[in-house]
């Protein structure tokens, strides 16, 4: 089967519909994409305490990750080494032992077995070579307090894999004085389409206008915000990168109408906020210097970094990232990312645009996702999608498609073995 045509020749770019839906298509991915590719876990703010623990699934597979008592991490896979059973059932918590609940087997911070009942029925050697411990995950790796795994032992270092993408995290990063943290809380939801639909929407700003006129109203009503507001569909403004390995940002500094907490006031928030927010602004222009203190504090970017995390850098900090459990379905975990020692109005500020637009009973996400269900359907009846918009032009703004193009590239070449050179392109 031939899942895309690239003719870079002709400006010409599509993507099967049946990589949507396809059975065999997706158990294919499983084992080429998310067997090997790095794909993100968590946040080390997550597990800021010795002693502290979150557990989830990473591509299906239930997963621990601890910081145990000398402040180390690690990662293991939740699965008791005797009979099989989740030895963590809590999604998070703080506690020096795991007591498996099948046979009390118990295992501590660094995943040793500590302590089973009856041992003097096993052999004193049974576990000389460790191998009743809990099994750690092959690779994990941390950059700037994001912590991706990897079930390939052989697979690139995390900062290699990154590419470019490495110095959009450090934007994030950069974003708070002390440091990045995790507000406590998961917004779980889930949508009846493949997850590779939610992975283009994220960097797509074709879609913006028509699709989230709504919340693009409210802003003009409440700020009388111009610009974006009175955008119309497909007007170009920003641009996109290919920022390596199928990972791509599509990005402005100065054209949106919404507020960012740390750095852009807008009236909706009042003339009280006005002074903490160009007292925050300040500060980061002073600690970064005013280049890169613009680009932190004025910039908005919505990142993708290959194959499922989802990084919205723009009213506020979002982390996204999901999978399917079949091909028409997907679950989607998200977490609002906020600086350490956030003021409670500033942080009051932060989650409030959070949830008005990123979460899931916002302005963005409903309609966002009717629009993925919608298309889902709409790949019953076969076809091709079409993916060229820009592709013979020199300068890509938000509504042209090279970040779609840049992903498809990039799934393409892990599924079919392709050359290295066809990810470079317009």
């Amino acid at each position: 089967m031939t899942y895309i045509v690239d003719d870079r020749e002709n400006g010409r770019f599509r993507v099967n519909r049946e990589v949507f839906t396809d059975a065999e298509i997706y158990r294919a991915e499983r084992e080429k994409i998310f067997e090997r590719c790095w794909l993100y876990l968590g946040h080390t703010s997550e597990v800021s305490k010795p002693g502290s623990y979150i557990s989830r699934e990473v591509a299906g597979k239930p997963l621990v990750m601890t910081r145990d008592k000398g402040g180390q991490l690690h990662v293991f896979y939740n699965t008791c080494t005797h009979r099989g059973a989740l030895v963590c059932r809590e999604r998070s918590g703080s506690q020096p032992t795991f007591l498996c609940p099948y046979h009390a087997w118990s295992f501590d911070l660094q995943g040793k077995l500590v302590k089973m009942p009856g041992p003097e029925a096993m052999s004193p050697a049974c576990n000389a070579d460790g191998s009743l411990d809990l099994r750690p995950v092959e690779r994990m790796e941390e950059f700037k307090g994001f912590v991706f795994i990897c079930f390939d032992p052989g697979v690139m270092p995390l900062v290699d894999y990154l590419g470019d993408a490495a110095d959009y995290l450090a934007y994030v990063a950069d974003q708070g004085p002390e440091g990045m943290e995790i507000v406590g809380g998961t917004q779980e939801y889930a949508a009846d389409a493949n997850w590779k639909l939610l992975q283009e929407n994220s960097v797509d700003g074709y879609h913006g206008a028509p699709t989230h006129v709504t919340y693009l109203e409210y802003l003009r009503s409440r700020d009388g915000a111009e610009g974006v507001a009175n955008m119309k569909p497909g007007q170009g403004f920003g641009w996109v990168k290919n920022l390596g390995n199928g990972h791509a940002v599509s990005e402005s500094i100065g054209t949106i109408p919404w507020g960012r907490p740390y750095a852009r006031w807008v009236p909706g928030w009042g003339e009280e906020a006005r002074v903490e927010v160009e007292a925050l602004q300040a500060e980061i222009m002073e600690r970064l210097g005013p280049e890169r203190g613009e680009v932190v504090s004025q910039g908005d970017r919505n990142m993708i970094i290959f194959p499922n995390l989802v990084v919205n850098d723009i009213m506020a900090v979002t982390v996204r990232t999901f999978h399917s459990p079949e091909p028409g379905k997907m679950v989607i975990n998200s977490w609002a990312l906020a600086p350490v020692g956030e003021s409670p109005t500033s942080r009051e500020r932060r989650l409030r645009n959070f949830l008005e637009f990123l979460g899931p009973a916002g302005f963005a996400t409903p309609d966002d996702v009717e629009m993925l269900e919608l298309a889902q359907k709409g790949y019953r009846n076969g076809g091709w999608n079409d993916c060229s918009r820009g592709m013979l032009s020199d300068t890509k703004t938000k509504t042209d498609e090279l970040q779609l193009r840049t992903f498809w590239r990039r799934w393409n070449q892990l599924m079919t073995g392709g050359a290295e050179g066809e990810l470079v392109g317009p």
